[in-house]
């Protein structure tokens, strides 16, 4: 009996492939990978963004401390006062030569301002409430305390700020700046030299 090849050859002859059920539950699984990659893209792309916004506050708060800190380094022979939420005193120019400016500080539309001449500017925006005092064997909350006093400098400034913090949260910032002897106490504190010895 010759042997039954029909049967044989129209198998795999057959078309082999999925079903429309495997199909879709395949189609169903890619769709979920598909939704759960899009969510941690997203969140992903969620936590950059906040995370540059809080460094970028970060780098203002710190900027602004700098420009405080910097104007005080240079600051110049004549007087200065303040109290509350402002601070005058003379700076010296910047650069090489030039006179000496005043230079204000104080606060204004949520922002803590410096202004030298008419024209302000914002040294950091988001603040609620700047205070200064100043260290004159204690802190003070203004100088010059006294008539006297207004010749010389206190031996500290300090800056306390109530500001947005990098995380929108408000955060307190303080800064103490010593301040060196005024130029016209080093002079009358000098000896002069080449004294006759006895």
């Amino acid at each position: 009996m010759p042997p039954r090849t029909g049967n044989r050859s129209a198998a795999a002859s057959g078309e082999a492939g999925f079903t429309l059920i495997e199909l879709m539950i395949s189609l169903g699984l890619f769709a979920l990978i598909a939704v759960a990659g899009l969510a941690l893209v997203d969140g992903i792309i969620s936590v950059q963004g906040r995370t540059e916004k809080r460094l970028d506050r970060l780098a203002d708060l710190q900027r602004a401390m700098f420009v405080v800190t910097n104007d005080l380094d240079q600051i110049a022979s004549g007087p200065l006062s303040g109290g509350g939420n402002g601070l005058v005193f003379t700076r010296a120019a910047p650069g090489i030569g030039g006179a000496a400016v005043k230079l204000e500080y104080g606060t204004a539309g949520g922002a803590l301002v410096r202004r030298i001449g008419p024209v302000p500017q914002i040294v950091l925006a988001g603040v609620g409430q700047a205070r200064w005092r100043f260290w004159d064997g204690a802190w003070v909350d203004r100088w010059p305390l006294r008539e006297e006093d207004a010749d010389r400098w206190p031996g500290a400034v300090e800056l306390s700020m109530q500001a947005t913090g990098p995380g929108g949260t408000p955060a307190t910032l303080r800064r103490v700046i010593a301040l060196p002897a005024r130029p016209q106490e080093d002079e009358e504190q000098e000896q002069p030299l080449g004294q006759p010895q006895p």
